[in-house]
């Protein structure tokens, strides 16, 4: 299903968990807030990681390195453009969930650049008001960082709650959104949610 933003996620692809993960590609992509890992298999980009983030212990045994795969140099020119300041990816996606978590990422892919929607909010979106807790949660198993933006979605009054790649990078994602340029005194490299270099 396709997302406004050109973006498809489809429930019946296969994820990294899966026997046909021998059919996964992976590669690394230097991030300005910390090294990422995308993964592809036939179907489109199945995962783009921050190394270190929960619920992601890393490439599998079974997936092969390709740094010349077509869809994982297009999932790292996109993010070079997004960190750059463009608002749009035009990616197929490919990330296995449940039918819920599908949902919650598609309405996670339908919240504009710049903009913000509460955990509440997200959970009406896509289909289960009342059921903030759960869609918390399901955002927080959303494997397509960035592209998917999860970092888009706030606590009630807009307080920054939960990310799976750290507070401190949620922080900085929702601040290139509202113009800032990244800030460099965040050192990303040695924990999931960042420390402030000394």
């Amino acid at each position: 299903m396709a997302s406004k933003a050109g973006r498809q996620v489809h429930a019946d692809s296969t994820g990294p968990a899966e026997p046909s993960a021998t059919r996964i590609v992976y590669a690394s992509y230097a991030a300005p807030l910390g090294p990422m890992c995308l993964a592809a298999s036939p179907a489109g980009l199945v995962g783009a990681w921050f190394h270190g983030q929960k619920h992601f212990g890393g490439a599998l045994a079974a997936w092969r390195r390709d740094d010349d795969h077509p869809v994982l140099r297009a999932a790292a020119a996109q993010l070079a453009l997004y960190f750059a300041g463009a608002r749009r990816f035009t990616l197929d996606c490919a990330a296995r969930g449940t039918p819920f978590q599908q949902a919650v990422w598609r309405a996670i892919a339908a919240v504009p650049y710049g903009e913000q929607i509460t955990y509440a909010a997200l959970a009406s979106a896509a289909g289960a008001p009342g059921a903030a807790r759960a869609a918390g949660a399901a955002t927080g198993r959303n494997p397509l960082s960035i592209i998917v933006p999860c970092h888009r979605v706030v606590g009630h009054a807009g307080a920054l709650t939960g990310y799976a790649g750290g507070l401190a990078r949620k922080r900085a994602l929702l601040d290139i959104e509202s113009g800032s340029p990244v800030q460099p005194k965040f050192d990303f490299t040695d924990a999931p949610g960042g420390r402030i270099a000394a």
